[in-house]
């Protein structure tokens, strides 16, 4: 039997997506949680915990969009031709909150307050409409047989904006409990009062997803709520709220890294029961990876490529953050 490259390509988009999204999700959450701390040296010492590691947490998204492109070109015309606007948004907030994060270091007191908005509206708005295009991504694009059939502005609606708020929270979960892990003292100590409810509002967010994402597509409700599938999927939602359970517990004590860990453990099966809803379509609802996959032989050829680079970028990822572990004193710098 020969290896379904479909499927192996589709692993891999599935698998860079979700390290982008683990990644770059808690140093975007730092820029949304840095309006609940205006202390100058506060904020110093929350962009140092990411300074050395921010910008190589975005080489998944480019081998997310790159593997995109390469397996499956139809899917990639289509989608990016749909979510055009919302993804130029998401670009434009990633440029900004990179700008503002360099020119934050090296602005003089006064200039500091505007980068620090600009590092505020950059990291929001990039997760917001991560978050919006996941939505409507979800809740099917409009197709005349291999071409975009909608208008540009069918992502603006309720489902992918709703979609875009929880984004923003959960990357603000993990940025609150990177910080928890990354640092000591005041700051910690308002990051784990600052978890607690937003662990609240994650797990509300889950619930109302989980209710309308199957009223998205009858396709959906068929795959969590038909017999036997409702049995074999039942552990996803039940891991939701052990995780949960576990990580309220944590806050309680005296915690460092475990809240992150069980943030990440949240993340992960947020995106597996994405996953589950979705497989086997890339285009929803009426394409699935065989349909809008590149020849064979295009695929095997840049697998070559994939299968070079992905361990190299584990690599270099683990190492830079074996090298800057521990916790980040006010004072320490990167730059």
């Amino acid at each position: 039997m020969g290896i379904d490259l479909a499927v192996l390509w589709a692993v891999i988009i599935l698998f860079g997506i979700m390290m982008y999204v683990i990644m770059d999700g808690f140093d975007l959450g730092i820029g949304i949680l840095f309006p609940f701390h205006t202390d100058k040296t506060e904020r110093d010492v929350m962009m140092n915990t990411v300074a050395p590691v921010w910008d190589g947490n975005e080489t998944w998204l480019v081998l997310g969009g790159a593997a995109l492109m390469a397996a499956f070109p139809i899917a990639y015309g289509i989608i990016l031709t749909a979510l055009y606007l919302p993804l130029i948004f998401m670009l434009l907030g990633l440029i900004f909150r990179g700008v503002a994060f360099e020119f934050r270091f090296k602005a003089d007191t006064a200039q500091q307050p505007l980068w620090d908005r600009a590092f505020i509206c950059g990291s929001t708005c990039a997760a917001f409409f991560q978050g919006v295009t996941l939505g409507a991504f979800i809740g099917g694009i409009k197709v005349n047989g291999h071409a975009f059939a909608g208008g540009p502005f069918d992502w603006l609606a309720p489902f992918p904006l709703f979609c875009g708020v929880g984004l923003v929270l959960a990357y603000a979960l993990l940025g609150c409990t990177w910080l928890i892990m990354k640092t000591d003292g005041a700051l910690q100590q308002g990051m784990k009062k600052l978890a607690r409810p937003l662990t609240w509002i994650m797990l509300l967010v889950l619930a109302i997803l989980s209710v309308w994402t199957p009223m998205t597509h009858p396709l959906i409700a068929q795959r969590w709520f038909s017999t036997p599938n409702i049995f074999w999927l039942l552990p996803v939602p039940v891991l939701v709220l052990l995780v949960t359970g576990t990580l309220l517990r944590c806050l309680q004590r005296d915690p460092h890294g475990g809240p992150f860990v069980l943030t990440l453990c949240l993340v992960f099966l947020g995106f597996s029961g994405l996953a589950i809803s979705l497989w086997p379509h890339i285009v929803m609802p009426v394409m699935t990876i065989w349909e809008a996959s590149a020849p064979p032989q295009s695929q095997g050829f840049t697998l070559i490529g994939a299968l070079f680079i992905i361990p190299f970028t584990l690599a270099y990822t683990a190492w830079s953050y074996y090298v800057f572990r521990g916790k980040v004193k006010p004072g320490e710098a990167y730059h």
